[in-house]
């Protein structure tokens, strides 16, 4: 017996309309936890972002909240070390301010919170332009996995590997690492109104550089953000 085009038509939506109604308890079970672990996931984050702001991370929800989820995404890859260290530089504040900050996020507290300096294209007090290409000596946006430590020319320093890209993977060509820098100082901010600028490099002030290397190296996570929308709209770290 032939089926026309509409008749089998029917038969197929009436199938996948049983099929759908009979599966409709597991669904809804499934959708139901999801919801859950969904709702328990925002908990948790906001959990530990109420911990760090009240200790004094000067940071907004929604920023702590984007590094979370790279750190996640990166975690469930087993790229991440088992310390559970988040790092979150924030570069839409003046270099005037404490703008990194260091979270455990087992213990849910926050470690460090210190100035650091941007590149010196990427802007003056504030940073504007950033940048993956070489010689360009601006910062690079996006998420990293701290690497090992050795001396260079800027004393104590960190690698740093970029894990997005077109916006920072390019990072150890340039030579973009973390180290101290006298340009990185409260000093430098009381003498020039905002701090100096390296080369693309996060300096830190050299009083806390080692004692921040030595928490944060060797496999954990590091966010640095600006509401750069090409990067906010194109990051695959963000984004599906």
């Amino acid at each position: 017996m032939k089926i026309s085009a509409a008749g089998f038509f029917l038969f197929a939506s009436l199938t996948l309309l049983v099929s759908f109604t009979s599966n409709k308890p597991v669904l809804a079970k499934r959708l139901n936890a999801e919801r859950t672990v969904a709702t328990s996931n925002t908990l948790f984050i906001h959990s530990i972002y109420t911990q760090i702001h009240q200790a004094g991370a000067n940071l907004s929800e929604e920023i702590f909240s984007l590094a979370f989820m790279g750190f996640e995404k990166l975690n469930a890859q087993g790229r991440l070390s088992a310390d559970s260290i988040l790092t979150i530089i924030d570069f839409s504040k003046s270099s005037r301010e404490k703008r990194m900050f260091v979270v455990d996020l087992k213990r849910q507290a926050l470690l460090f919170k210190s100035i650091v300096a941007h590149g010196r294209n990427t802007g003056e007090e504030f940073a504007r332009s950033f940048s993956n290409d070489m010689n360009s000596h601006k910062s690079s946006l996006g998420f990293y996995i701290t690497g090992g430590t050795y001396q260079g020319s800027n004393g104590f320093s960190m690698m740093l590997n970029g894990v997005e890209k077109g916006f920072n993977d390019k990072a150890k060509d340039r030579a973009i690492v973390m180290h101290g820098a006298d340009y990185a100082s409260e000093q430098a901010i009381l003498h020039k109104g905002y701090l100096g600028r390296s080369y693309g490099c996060p300096a830190l002030p050299r009083a806390v550089n080692q004692k921040i290397i030595e928490t944060i190296k060797e496999g954990n996570c590091m966010f640095i953000y600006y509401p750069d929308q090409k990067y906010l709209s194109n990051s695959k770290m963000l984004n599906g």
